[in-house]
């Protein structure tokens, strides 16, 4: 039987910045009730705020929910309000010029957009993001931008060599995470052992791009049992699957 289930959030668990839906905060509120549950992203903890805790009840349902943004450099904790247990956040000197480098990057690829939707750059403490296209982009103009991940590749070919201290990652649909080497969602998988003591082969991990290069990745890496999931929907039904199990006590 897994004890911790782990989550991705964009395309996992909600579209792209957009809210978790009721349904699938009823499921995972079940699923807390058997088995402990965690949520890794990229984004940073006001989206999380916004995007995955509107629809859920307040409450102490929540004390086996662990939430880590910017993919384990920030760590929440429920515990009859929300307690940040760290945050490893860039220096002032090292988010000027990640942030530089960026804006130089868009501009010698071409690829600073004629329009935007909300800022392109986020500082999110432990990671800087670029989002190509803005941070309110429209999904449906998201997904259009670069299916083949040939736009943000060469962003990242052309940003690398400015910033060599610093690891550069493809992110969502448009944006470009930077961190300090290492980070990524297998980092956030290694803090959830350590903080919840839970071995890797007492975990599984979803996600929508788990496949080499995609931001879901890293977990399959470490060792942790990974279903790659369509979208939302298809994860709806896989969380059923696993209430399936665990409430009648079957093993898994």
């Amino acid at each position: 039987m897994k004890k911790l289930v782990v989550f991705d959030l964009d395309g996992t668990l909600a579209e792209s910045k957009s809210s978790l839906d009721p349904e699938m905060a009823e499921l995972l509120v079940r699923l807390l009730a058997v088995a402990k549950v965690a949520v890794i992203s990229g984004g940073a903890w006001p989206q999380f705020e916004s995007q995955f805790l509107r629809n859920f009840p307040q409450d102490d349902r929540l004390r086996d929910l662990s939430l880590l943004p910017t993919c384990g450099t920030q760590f929440y904790r429920y515990d009859g309000g929300w307690t940040k247990l760290y945050a490893e956040d860039f220096s002032d000197a090292d988010k000027q010029q990640i942030i530089g480098a960026l804006d130089r990057a868009l501009d010698e690829t071409g690829l600073r957009p004629a329009k935007h939707w909300g800022d392109l750059i986020e500082d999110r403490g432990s990671q800087i993001t670029l989002s190509a296209l803005g941070q309110q982009a429209p999904l449906e103009e998201k997904k259009s931008w670069d299916p083949d991940f040939s736009k943000r590749n060469r962003l990242k070919e052309v940003l690398q060599p400015m910033i060599p201290r610093f690891s550069v990652n493809l992110g969502g649909a448009t944006s470009i995470d930077v961190t300090m080497p290492g980070i990524d969602k297998a980092y956030g998988i290694h803090k959830l052992r350590e903080i919840l003591r839970i071995a890797i082969p007492d975990m599984v991990f979803v996600g929508d791009a788990i496949f080499p290069g995609g931001n879901d990745y890293p977990p399959k890496q470490a060792g942790v049992f990974s279903i790659r999931v369509r979208d939302p929907e298809e994860t709806k039904r896989v969380i059923e699957a696993f209430l399936a199990c665990m409430e009648s006590g079957s093993p898994s």
